[in-house]
C-alpha cells in the first residue's frame, strides 16, 4: 500500500499493512477501516466456523478447553461462556499501563491480522474494533505478564475485555469501566460466538506493536549516532581515510558502505578532519571502526524491519480457520521470530551506546584528547564534564545486563502442554529501554563533542553539514561558560534524538 498524502482513510485488509500507515493511525492523523473483500473474507471465515460448530465437530477453543484442557468437551450450550470466561482469566497482566500509541498500534495490528480471514470472528465484532481505534477508546493494559507464545494472552485479554464492557479504557482523557467507555462513544458491548475470544487474544500484536514502534525509535538513534560520530571527529581531527570509499568497498557489507558514506557526505569540506599520516598514522578503534560497528548495528535494524513487516501482515491465530474449510492447529501464535528480532535488536542499540561511550572517554580525557580535562574551562575549580562520561558508563553498564536474550529463557506453562515459549514481549519492552538509554549516552557524546569544538574556536572551520548538526544540539544546549547543571539538557536532547531523524 504506498501512502499518498490526502489520505484520510488507510485501508486495512490483512496483507498490505505498513510502518509508515500504522504510524499514522497510531498518531490519529487518519482513520482506517476494513476493505470491502477482506470484510468479505472475515464473514466466510466466521460461517465456516458456524457450520462446523453445527455439524457436532469437536474443535479446539470452540468446544473444548484451553492449553491443557484442549481434551475437555464443552456443552453447546456453554460454548458462548467459555469464550467469555477464557478473556476474564486471561486479563490477569501486572505492571504499569502500556502507553496509548502501544495500545493504538496493538488495536490496528489485531484488526489487520483478523481481517485476513482466517480467525473465524464476526464482522460486528472486528467493527467494533476498528471503532476502538476510531473514536479513541484504549483498553487499559499492563506492561507485563505476556510469555510470548499461545500469544500476547493477557495484554490481549485486557483489550478483547473491554469489547465486551469489561476491563477499563481510557475515552478522552478519563479513565472509565469499559461499560462506560462505550457507552459514553455511543457503542454497544460484543456478544461474543464460538471461538471469537480466542481469535481476539492468540496473537502476537503485543510484542509487535512494541517492536514497530521500537523499530523506528532506533532507526533516529542509528542516525544520531552517525551524527554523534562526526561531530566527535571534527573535534578530534579524525582521520578521514579509513572512511575511503575504495577501502571500505574491499569489504562488502552494504550498511558499512552505506555508514561509510555518510559520514564522508556530512564531513565534506571540513578543514578538520585529517587524512591518515598527517597528524598520526591511525586512530583509535572508537573512531576508525565507526562504520563496521555503526554498519552492524543497521544490519539489525534491515533484519528486523523484515521481520516485523512480515508480522504486521500475518496470521498469528489457533486453531487456523484455512479456506477449504478445514480447522487446523498448529503453533503460528509462537512468538520467536519477534523475539529473536527483538534481541538483536537490543544487542544493536548497546553498541552503538557502547562505542558512543569510548569516543565521550576520548573527549573528556586530556591524555587522549590533548584539549583542556574534562572540556573545563578552568579545570580544577571546575568538573567540566567529567560526570556526564560516568552517567553514559552507568547506562552502558545497564544496557549490557538489559541485553542478555529473553528469548532464551523459556519456562513451560500450562501444565507443561505449552512446554517452550517466546518471552517476546519482554525482549520488545527491554529493546525500548535500552534504547532510551542509548539515546542519553549519545546525547551525552554531542554535549561533549560541542563543547571541545567551542573551547577550540573551530565552528568554523566545521563542514557545512557538521555545523548544521551542531546548530541541531545547539537548540538544546549552548555553550558551557561554567559549570552548571546539565540534567535538562541532556534529557531534552534525548528525546529529540528519538522522536525526531536527523539531517
Amino acid at each position: 500500500m504506498t501512502y499518498v498524502k490526502e489520505t484520510t482513510v488507510v485501508e486495512l485488509d490483512g496483507n498490505q499493512l505498513n510502518r509508515e500507515n500504522l504510524k499514522l493511525i497510531m498518531d490519529r492523523k487518519v482513520k482506517c477501516e476494513i476493505s470491502k473483500d477482506a470484510m468479505l473474507r472475515v464473514e466466510e471465515s466466521y460461517n465456516r466456523v458456524q457450520e462446523r460448530v453445527s455439524s457436532g465437530e469437536v474443535i479446539y477453543g470452540v468446544n473444548t478447553g484451553f492449553g491443557k484442557l484442549s481434551d475437555v468437551r464443552i456443552d453447546d450450550k456453554d460454548v458462548e461462556q467459555l469464550q467469555i470466561n477464557l478473556l476474564r482469566a486471561d486479563a490477569v497482566g501486572v505492571g504499569d499501563p502500556l502507553p496509548t500509541p502501544v495500545v493504538r498500534a496493538m488495536l490496528v495490528l489485531r484488526a489487520n491480522a483478523l481481517a485476513r480471514g482466517y480467525s473465524g470472528i464476526h464482522p460486528k465484532t472486528l467493527q467494533t474494533l476498528v471503532d476502538f481505534i476510531n473514536l479513541g477508546i484504549h483498553p487499559v493494559i499492563p506492561c507485563k505478564g505476556s510469555l510470548g507464545a499461545s500469544g500476547d494472552l493477557a495484554p490481549l485479554s485486557h483489550m478483547a475485555l473491554v469489547l465486551i464492557g469489561e476491563g477499563r479504557a481510557e475515552y478522552q482523557g478519563e479513565v472509565l469501566p469499559g461499560s462506560k467507555a462505550l457507552a459514553r462513544a455511543g457503542l454497544s458491548p460484543v456478544r461474543l460466538g464460538p471461538k471469537e475470544g480466542l481469535a481476539l487474544i492468540n496473537g502476537t500484536q503485543a510484542m509487535t506493536g512494541v517492536g514497530v514502534i521500537a523499530l523506528t525509535e532506533a532507526e533516529h538513534l542509528g542516525l544520531a549516532a552517525d551524527m554523534a560520530a562526526c561531530l566527535t571527529m571534527e573535534a578530534l581531527q579524525g582521520i578521514i581515510s579509513a572512511f575511503d570509499p575504495d577501502l571500505v568497498a574491499t569489504r562488502p557489507h552494504k550498511e558499512q558502505e552505506m555508514v561509510a558514506s555518510r559520514i564522508r557526505k556530512w564531513l565534506t569540506g571540513s578543514k578538520r578532519v585529517s587524512e591518515q599520516g598527517e597528524l598520526r598514522m591511525q586512530d583509535a578503534y572508537s573512531i576508525r571502526c565507526i562504520p563496521q560497528v555503526h554498519g552492524a548495528s543497521w544490519q539489525a535494524v534491515h533484519y528486523v524491519d523484515e521481520r516485523l513487516n512480515i508480522e504486521m501482515n500475518a496470521t498469528t491465530d489457533n486453531p487456523v480457520v484455512l479456506d477449504d474449510g478445514r480447522i487446523l492447529s498448529g503453533g503460528q501464535f509462537h512468538g520467536q521470530p519477534i523475539a529473536l528480532s527483538m534481541d538483536f535488536l537490543k544487542t544493536a542499540c548497546a553498541e552503538w551506546a557502547n562505542i558512543s561511550e569510548r569516543r565521550i572517554e576520548r573527549l573528556v580525557n586530556p591524555q587522549l584528547s590533548g584539549l583542556s580535562p574534562f572540556l573545563a574551562n578552568d579545570p580544577g575549580l571546575e568538573c567540566g564534564l567529567m560526570i556526564p562520561q560516568y552517567v553514559a558508563a552507568a547506562l552502558v553498564s545497564e544496557n549490557k545486563v538489559l541485553a542478555h536474550p529473553a528469548c532464551v529463557d523459556s519456562i513451560p506453562s500450562s501444565a507443561n502442554q505449552e512446554d517452550h515459549v517466546s518471552m517476546g514481549t519482554i525482549a520488545a519492552r527491554q529493546v525500548r529501554e535500552m534504547i532510551n538509554n542509548a539515546a542519553h549516552v549519545i546525547a551525552i557524546e554531542m554535549i561533549c563533542a560541542s563543547q571541545a569544538i567551542f573551547l577550540q574556536q573551530a565552528e568554523e572551520d566545521l563542514a557545512p553539514l557538521t555545523r548544521q548538526h551542531l546548530e541541531w544540539v545547539r537548540e538544546i544546549i549552548q555553550p558551557i561558560t561554567q559549570d552548571t547543571s546539565i540534567h535538562e539538557q541532556i534529557e531534552q536532547l534525548a528525546k529529540k534524538i528519538l522522536a525526531e531523524p536527523t539531517l
